[in-house]
């Protein structure tokens, strides 16, 4: 269930940025966004790595928690365009 918050929470997060910024700066909140949903996931990884799991057990779970926020800002950037 956490999983599927944390997603849910990072495309609500994608969408916001990208309604907020002004069309000409929307590649500029995608890319921002990006590096900081990485900071995030990042930490998440680590809190999980400090509560005894492997980097094998956890790496799947946080390409998706990443990747699919990040992608979807991407993909609705380009769609707009």
């Amino acid at each position: 269930m956490r999983t599927v918050i944390f997603i849910v929470a990072g495309l609500i997060l994608a969408g916001l940025a990208l309604r907020l910024a002004p069309a000409a700066h929307r590649a500029l909140a995608a890319g921002v966004f990006t590096l900081v949903w990485f900071c995030v996931s990042a930490w998440n990884l680590r809190t999980g790595l400090s509560h005894g799991y492997t980097l094998a057990e956890e790496l799947p779970i946080h390409i998706a928690l990443f990747g699919i926020p990040a992608v979807s800002a991407w993909a609705v950037w380009w769609w707009q365009r």
